[in-house]
Order: structure tokens, then C-alpha cells, then sequence
């Protein structure tokens, strides 16, 4: 292989690199946690329904 072609493909090979380690960060999918049923939500809603059982 010639030179010209091992310095095209190193600098494809940085390209990439530099790309991925410049990426953003992945955001947090965690849902926020559940707010404390309150006086007025309960006057709104009614009782705030019983907690989910475990799947497992």
C-alpha cells in the first residue's frame, strides 16, 4: 500500500475519533420522582391511587 493511502486512512480513522469524543452526553430518561399528594391535588383528583404493585 503506498504511503498516500496509510496517511488518508489514519487521518479517517482521527476524524472519527475526534467526532465520537466531541459527541453530547447522553441524557438522563430516569423519570423525576413522584410528587406527594397534597391537599388541593386531592380536592382536584381524589385520592391519589394506590402505589403499583412489583412486577416481580
Amino acid at each position: 500500500m503506498s504511503p498516500v493511502l496509510h496517511l488518508a486512512l489514519a487521518g479517517l480513522l482521527m476524524l472519527a475519533v475526534a467526532a465520537c469524543s466531541t459527541a453530547p452526553a447522553a441524557p438522563d430518561l430516569t423519570p423525576p420522582p413522584r410528587r406527594p399528594a397534597d391537599a388541593k391535588t386531592q380536592l382536584e383528583y381524589g385520592n391519589p391511587p394506590p402505589p403499583a404493585n412489583p412486577r416481580y
